[in-house]
């Protein structure tokens, strides 16, 4: 079985699975290990299945992983025999900025440079681009999450845990106006985004698209690009654990 390995740092456990499997970049199956950052870039550079494997660090919590480093020996026995399954976690993220298009795993962010950014949203449903709000909205900017992201940056900026694999999340970032509630698009919907005053950085899971000057517009919605996760027969967690998981990480 041919694997490829996108780890946080080189852990000793490490030498266990490159001993028993052919490490290959043409590979069926990825492990990723370390933390959620390092599952975010290995969903971003692998369109395959991905394990999630937790380093166990401290502060690390490791929320999509059903399993940690302590477990690679029943890791290794579960790959060899096939024992698991794939499941699709959720879709990535498009945006479509001057005829190029990215794809965000955790996050959309539009983000001030210095000073306020003011900025006008529409929706577009079948064709048709209305507007969201009647005024222009001011602040920090907002990110763009869908079920895989809503328990990182969106859970933080005080938008919804999300269940539903199929909604996009729009969650506002210290915007001034009344309305400030997150808004929950459907996967047939498109976010249209047009720059009117300040300046903005543009980027997914961290990574800079561009700086943003007024005038400049974008589009936002779900993709049709999965993301898929290997997951180990007789060792599930469920969402309860995971979620008190996050809790006890922010109580230590």
């Amino acid at each position: 079985m041919k694997i490829k390995i996108i780890s946080k740092k080189n852990y000793p456990e490490l030498k266990k699975l490159y001993n028993r499997f052919d490490i290959s970049e043409d590979a069926e199956v990825c492990l990723a290990v370390g933390g959620d950052g390092t599952f975010i870039k290995a969903a971003n550079e692998f369109d395959g299945p991905i394990l999630p494997v937790r380093s166990d660090e401290k502060n690390s919590t490791g929320y999509y992983a059903d399993v940690g480093l302590k477990d690679v020996d029943f890791i290794i026995k579960s790959l060899l025999s096939k024992n698991y399954k794939v499941e699709e976690l959720g879709r990535k993220i498009e945006v479509d900025y001057e005829k190029s298009k990215y794809y965000g795993v955790n996050e959309i962010l539009l983000k001030d440079i210095q000073e306020e950014v003011y900025f006008k949203l529409y929706y577009d449903e079948k064709g048709k681009r209305n507007r969201l709000y009647e005024y222009t909205l001011s602040g920090d900017g907002f990110l763009v999450t869908s079920a895989i992201g809503s328990t990182a940056y969106n859970r933080t900026a005080g938008g919804p845990i999300i269940l539903d694999k199929s909604v996009l999340c729009l969650t506002f970032l210290s915007i001034e106006n009344p309305l400030t509630n997150s808004v929950i698009l459907r996967k047939d919907e498109k976010l249209h985004v047009e720059i009117e005053k300040g300046r903005g950085v543009l980027s997914y899971d961290g990574i800079v698209i561009s700086d943003l000057n007024p005038g400049k517009s974008f589009d936002i919605k779900l993709s049709n690009k999965k993301v898929k996760v290997l997951k180990l027969k007789n060792n599930y967690e469920e969402f309860s654990e995971k979620l008190s998981r996050i809790i006890k990480s922010k109580m230590n």
